[in-house]
């Protein structure tokens, strides 16, 4: 039997705890479609990974996770914060940890947007292969 997902509704609470729930729902997502979770909040002084996973099957992509959770719509989708140089900085992070943990054939960069409602389940945006 499948757990189920951390439920999506938040009552008042803080910026990080929000970002954490939106990590966990996001971490759920990834998981709920096969996938390995082989890293969370993978940090090196250059910055932060928030998921690596690895897809199933035998050639299965690195898939490197950036989630953006938000509590409403007020200053716009969640994912519309991933910038140009923000995907440029992943790319650096991913290359160092591609460096520390071995060389794969197939990377990717996706990102999973959770909009978080009061009370209702959250929206989850998972977008494949983001970088510019």
């Amino acid at each position: 039997m499948d757990p189920q997902p951390p439920r999506g509704d938040l009552a008042s609470t803080d910026h990080l705890a929000a970002g954490r729930h939106g990590e966990d729902l996001a971490a759920h997502h990834v998981e709920s479609l096969g996938w390995t979770l082989l890293a969370r909040n993978w940090r090196c002084p250059e910055g932060e990974i928030d998921l690596i996973a690895q897809e199933p099957g035998r050639h299965g992509a690195v898939v490197f996770v950036e989630v953006k959770c938000r509590r409403g719509t007020g200053y716009g989708d969640p994912l519309e914060s991933i910038t140009v140089a923000k995907q440029r900085k992943l790319r650096q992070l991913m290359q160092l940890w591609l460096r520390q943990n071995g060389a794969r054939s197939v990377i990717r960069l996706d990102a999973v947007g959770v909009l978080l409602q009061h009370d209702r389940a959250a929206v989850i945006d998972h977008r494949r292969g983001i970088l510019q």
